[in-house]
């Protein structure tokens, strides 16, 4: 909640008060409301929601970087909320990382002492956080470009160097609030594609604010629609096209391309296909070639080669009907 009534406001809100009576009796704005969630170890959950939303507020609370007005945020059973400043303080200092959309770069610092930030304030000796930061600048693809300052780089370079630092604790959390918005498109898509690569080899537990559905289903293990402080829907990208389960979610999935993001797991039916096999995750888009060469199901198999269902041209021509 902000505002001077915090407490008046949330009794409201118990109560079933919506924002604007809320806000017209307190003054005060309710910026995120009744939203309980999971992230799993290793995941990306992407929280996706237009301006005013609330998604940077919660992620600003999740992250602790605002006081909870009432709730609880806990890591790996820790209650951050109960924490005293100290406590908190090692914890951000070592478990938890943030990339925002404005690279709050040091201009007055190398890139190497960019990267190196928050293990110098860990009071760790120079040429230990010299050598993390250049194993990192590495990762990102920076080498070469130690000595250079932010200036000198370009947006898509500076994020990365953002990111570098970012990953410099081996943090066991990543927020990302909104960070490649401000990107030029071409430079976004490889920013994406290099997160992509990374959480490949890494694997890290990320939590990544954004306002773009096509950004969020191409990042996000499960997404998060947020509207006016709460989540309408909580479900993987297949789940929130086929299964939305409200008007302003349909929305949003409305003018996505559903080809290009279900895979044959997802349009599958009971029973087993013929001689031709697609793996689980083979997308729809290269399904349809195949069934019009021949209208005979396929047969779909998981990573081990196990059949675990069929694809046939009536499921995939339904989709593709009722689906835009």
């Amino acid at each position: 909640m902000f505002g001077a009534k915090p407490e008046r406001a949330v009794e409201m809100a118990d109560q079933g008060a919506t924002r604007a009576a809320v806000l017209a009796a307190t003054g005060c704005t309710i910026g995120v409301r009744d939203v309980s969630f999971d992230v799993m170890l290793g995941e990306t959950f992407v929280v996706m929601g237009l301006s005013g939303s609330g998604k940077s507020t919660l992620v600003r609370c999740v992250a602790r970087l605002g006081d909870v007005t009432k709730g609880q945020v806990t890591l790996d059973g820790d209650d951050l909320t109960a924490m005293d400043e100290a406590a908190l303080r090692e914890v951000r200092r070592k478990k938890l990382s943030m990339v925002f959309q404005h690279f709050g770069l040091f201009p007055h610092r190398s890139v190497i002492d960019n990267a190196a930030y928050g293990l110098e304030v860990q009071g760790i000796k120079k040429a230990q956080r010299h050598a993390e930061a250049q194993r990192v600048l590495e990762l990102v693809g920076l080498a070469g470009y130690e000595h250079h300052y932010p200036q000198q780089l370009s947006g898509g370079m500076q994020q990365r160097v953002g990111l570098a630092r970012a990953l410099a604790v081996d943090p066991e959390v990543l927020f990302f609030d909104e960070p490649f918005s401000a990107l030029d498109p071409l430079i976004r898509r490889d920013m994406q594609d290099e997160l992509i690569r990374l959480q490949g080899e890494l694997q890290r537990t990320i939590v990544f604010i954004t306002h773009d559905f096509a950004e969020a289903i191409k990042l996000g293990d499960r997404i998060a629609i947020m509207k006016d402080g709460v989540f309408d829907q909580i479900g993987t990208a297949a789940e929130l096209i086929t299964n939305p389960a409200t008007d302003y979610v349909r929305e949003f999935t409305h003018d996505i391309p559903k080809t290009k993001v279900l895979t044959a797991a997802d349009v599958m039916v009971n029973g087993t296909g013929g001689s031709r096999r697609v793996h689980a995750d083979d997308l729809v888009e290269t399904l349809i070639p195949m069934l019009l060469d021949d209208p005979e199901p396929i047969d779909v198999i998981d990573a081990s080669g196990v059949s675990i269902g069929a694809v046939d041209r009536a499921t995939v021509s339904a989709l593709l009907t009722e689906l835009p």
